[in-house]
C-alpha cells in the first residue's frame, strides 16, 4: 500500500519494526523514520497497518507512538482490523490534541493491496475522510463511510463473520465431493457458477486443489479477528454457533503450528477429521 502511495506521486515517510522489510520502499525514494512519533513529525496522513489491537495501541497511544508526535490538523488512518472499542478511545485521544483519527480497516487480502483494489471501511469524521480519499485512490476500489468512529471496524467485524462461515461451507463441499468420489475440478466447474458460487470458491478452492496454502491472508490474524467478533458477540448479547465453530477449526490449526499458512488452509482441519488424502502443503504428511 505505501508503494502504491509513492508510485502516485506522494512523498512517503515509512516506520517498520525491521528497516530492511523497508528496503524497496526507500529504494523508491521513501523517507526512514525512527518511531511513529517522528513519521507523524513530518506527515499530514499517517497510515497504520499492523497486527493485533495492542500493536495498534502502542504504535498510535504508546510514549513513541504517533499522537506523540502529532500536529493539530493531522489525521490518522487505522487500516489495521482492530477493536471497535479501541477505535472510540483512539479518535477521543485525537481530538483532544486536534487530530482526526479514522477507523478505516481493508478487505481485499494481498492481492488487493498489490493491485490497488482493496475496499475500505471507514469510521469517523466525514470530513476527514473525504481529505484522505485521493490518497485512497491509489490504493482501493471501494471506500465506504460507515458512520462514526468504531464503525469502520465493526463493519470489517461483519465482513469476518459472513467469511468465516463460507470458508467452513467451502471446505466441507470440497470434503464432501472428494469422499464421494468425485473429480474435484470438474466439480467446482460445475458449482461455482450458480447459487453456491463465492469468492473463496472461485480463488481459494483452486489453491487447495493445488496444494498452494501460501498466505494471502494468515490463519493466525484470521483467528485474531473471529475472536474480537466473538467478543463484541459476547458484549452485544447474540450467539453466532457458525462464527464459534469457525473459529474452534481456525484455532486448531494455529495448535498444530498452521497459524502462518492462508486461510485456506482450513481445510487441512477437516481432512484430518475425517482421513482424507487432500493436497497438503509441503512438510505435511497426510494423517496416520
Amino acid at each position: 500500500m505505501a508503494g502504491r502511495l509513492r508510485a502516485a506521486g506522494y512523498e512517503v515517510t515509512v516506520f517498520t519494526r525491521r528497516q530492511e522489510t523497508a528496503a524497496d520502499l526507500l529504494g523508491s525514494g521513501a523517507t526512514w523514520a525512527d518511531s511513529p512519533a517522528a513519521v507523524a513529525a513530518v506527515a499530514d496522513v499517517v497510515f497504520v497497518m499492523v497486527g493485533y489491537p495492542a500493536d495498534v495501541r502502542q504504535v498510535v497511544l504508546g510514549e513513541e507512538g504517533v499522537l506523540a508526535g502529532s500536529r493539530p490538523g493531522m489525521i490518522v488512518v487505522d487500516h489495521t482490523t482492530s477493536s471497535p472499542e479501541l477505535a472510540v478511545a483512539m479518535a477521543a485521544a485525537a481530538q483532544r490534541q486536534g487530530v482526526a483519527s479514522l477507523d478505516a480497516p481493508v478487505s481485499g487480502g494481498d492481492r488487493g493491496a498489490r493491485e490497488g483494489t482493496l475496499t475500505v471501511m471507514v469510521g469517523g469524521d466525514d470530513a476527514a475522510r473525504q481529505a484522505v480519499a485521493p490518497c485512497w485512490q491509489a490504493t482501493a476500489k471501494t471506500v465506504v463511510a460507515c458512520g462514526g468512529p468504531g464503525t469502520g471496524q465493526q463493519t470489517k467485524l461483519t465482513n469476518q463473520v459472513a467469511i468465516a462461515a463460507g470458508m467452513v461451507a467451502m471446505c466441507e463441499a470440497l470434503v464432501y465431493a472428494s469422499r464421494a468420489g468425485l473429480d474435484l475440478e470438474t466439480t467446482l466447474r460445475a458449482i461455482s457458477s450458480g447459487a453456491a458460487g463465492s469468492w473463496s470458491l472461485s480463488n481459494l478452492a483452486p489453491r487447495i486443489l493445488a496444494g498452494d496454502f501460501q498466505p494471502g491472508f494468515f490463519v493466525e490474524h484470521f483467528v485474531k479477528d473471529m475472536r474480537l467478533a466473538l467478543e463484541e458477540c459476547r458484549r452485544l448479547g447474540i450467539s453466532l454457533p457458525g462464527l464459534t465453530l469457525a473459529e474452534s477449526l481456525y484455532a486448531r490449526l494455529v495448535d498444530q503450528g498452521h497459524g502462518r499458512l492462508g486461510t485456506q488452509a482450513l481445510i487441512l482441519a477437516l481432512a484430518d477429521i475425517d482421513d482424507l488424502p487432500l493436497p497438503r502443503p509441503a512438510g505435511i504428511s497426510d494423517p496416520a
